[in-house]
């Protein structure tokens, strides 16, 4: 499943063909290797106090997935925080992950330990 997502200033989501808008520096793909289902993925700059609309719309991010998440040109800033809800309404955040150096983020969990985190290139 691929989505194509476009995230302008405000973060306002909408579903694009490929090239409808000029890739922004902050563009990364975002894989699900959890074993979960993702319902929910937010992204907000870090200065931001709201975490806006939930980027997904009405899709899903199934265990094994990814989704390119796109950024208007204009956009400015480079740190950004990154919110998960799962299908079973538990949550994940991670905070300040420069995306004018990050094309992919990559996230996991462990069921042994509990344990999630976010691997990034």
């Amino acid at each position: 499943m691929i989505i194509r997502i476009a995230t302008a200033a405000a973060l306002a989501v909408a579903a694009l063909s490929a090239g409808a808008f000029a890739q922004g520096k902050q563009d990364f793909r975002l894989s699900n290797r959890t074993g979960y289902t993702i319902s929910e993925v937010y992204v907000a700059p870090s200065k931001s106090d709201d975490w806006e609309e939930d980027v997904m719309g009405r899709d899903t991010l199934d265990d094994g997935d990814y989704v390119d998440i796109s950024f208007a040109r204009r956009e400015k800033a480079c740190e950004y925080n990154l919110k998960v809800v799962y299908d079973d309404e538990e949550t994940a955040e991670w905070q300040g992950f420069d995306l004018c150096t990050i094309s992919k983020i990559s996230l996991r969990y462990n069921r042994k330990t509990g344990e999630t985190w976010a691997e990034w290139e």
